[in-house]
């Protein structure tokens, strides 16, 4: 299998509109990748003609708890049928939401035994519900420098919870 070398779009030419950084990127030969497609156009981004490589998975919840874990299944389905719009290869997990500054929305020092429970059968569930649209998912472990209190942060969790 190959990859197409990407950028994500939000991260350059910030004085420029996505669409246009997309179309950029599309000219420069690069996949584009999203982190939040719910802030743009996406009839604009579809007309660049672009390849968006991959996008966050989801808009928000958290694998760890119930509440969290639905609303992180609502919103995916949500976005694997937008990534199916605009073709995209792969949709990303964390074991949180981000928010602002790419802060975790739920913020833990700790990872509990039952919550490691409660992930895994959210990523069940997330492979159920990528099976059922078509889609692929991928898990990120996001580093504690930049994501700090982001739960299974480590390449370790990561490979525990797969």
């Amino acid at each position: 299998m190959t990859f197409q070398l990407a950028a994500c779009a939000e991260m350059l030419w910030l004085d420029k509109p996505v669409p246009w950084r997309a179309a950029r990127l599309h000219e420069m030969g690069f996949g584009v990748g999203l982190w939040n497609w719910a802030d743009w156009d996406l009839k604009a981004l579809e007309r660049t003609g672009a390849t968006f490589t991959i996008m966050n998975g989801y808009l928000e919840g958290c694998l760890a708890d119930e509440t969290g874990a639905d609303l992180l299944l609502a919103s995916a389905r949500e976005t694997a049928r937008v990534g199916k719009r605009l073709g995209v290869q792969r949709l990303n997990l964390h074991g949180t939401g981000l928010g602002d500054h790419g802060l975790p929305t739920r913020h833990l020092d700790h990872v509990a035994p039952g919550m490691w429970i409660r992930a895994r059968d959210t990523l069940h569930r997330i492979c159920d519900m990528a099976e059922e649209e078509g889609v692929q998912f991928t898990l990120e472990n996001l580093n504690l420098r930049e994501h700090p209190g982001c739960p299974f942060n480590s390449t370790t969790d990561v490979l525990n919870l797969v």
